[in-house]
């Protein structure tokens, strides 16, 4: 089965991808993983990438969607899952041409659903170790030591990207850019949508029997 996981930044798609991934043989395509891995090849996409990067600028959708598209047709019909792709109601349409191309569709969308005040409080109260880059929470995984990380005793602080004005920012775009793609994608492909508030392994399970 093809599968594509949704859910807002901080609904604990990663996770959640992961255990797919393990427990139904699925490869999980990652745009951030295609494009190092591009790279690292030094295939004619991947020097193109290199340059963009470099540059500090974008990459297109089109480059997206070819490395996409390229992994897609090496993983064949082992089944594949999407976490964080796609991002645009453009990129969905440019991955919806490609599968009807390659013979293949989504086989179920799965949306993580965690409220707005849910993500910033999941996400702010994040601390990461500026040595061994353990990550702990304020209230769900506090270090033994306030601000010192228990595994190496180095200084945990709170990254940009886990500010509260940052989180909010991000929350917006995903609102404007990526919530869009499950109405162009309803009616069309089965939407599932999940709790993703409930315990990990309460929203693993609910996972599991809306794809049964």
């Amino acid at each position: 089965m093809n599968l594509i996981l949704f859910g807002p930044p901080g609904s604990g798609k990663g996770t959640q991808a992961e255990r797919l991934r393990e427990k139904r043989g699925l490869r999980h395509l990652s745009t951030g993983d295609l494009l190092r891995e591009a790279v690292a090849k030094g295939t004619d996409l991947g020097r193109k990438v290199k340059d963009i990067l470099a540059s500090g600028a974008l990459v297109s959708d089109d480059i997206i969607l070819a490395l996409m598209r390229e992994e897609i047709v090496r993983v064949g019909k082992q089944g594949w899952l999407l976490d964080g792709f796609p991002r645009t109601v453009g990129q969905a349409a440019g991955l919806d041409a490609q599968l009807v191309e390659l013979d293949q569709k989504i086989g179920a969308i799965v949306v993580l659903n965690v409220r707005r005040e849910a993500v910033v409080e999941r996400l702010s109260g994040r601390r990461t170790c500026t040595q061994c880059k353990t990550v702990f929470h304020v209230k769900i995984n506090p270090p033994r030591v306030d601000g010192i990380c228990d595994r190496c005793g180095g200084t945990l602080v709170q990254r940009e990207d886990d500010r509260p004005a940052t989180i909010e920012k991000r929350l917006d775009v995903y609102e404007a850019q990526t919530q869009p793609i499950l109405a162009h994608y309803r009616g069309k492909v089965a939407i599932h949508e999940v709790n993703g508030e409930l315990p990990v392994d309460e929203v693993t399970r609910f996972i599991e029997l809306v794809l049964q």
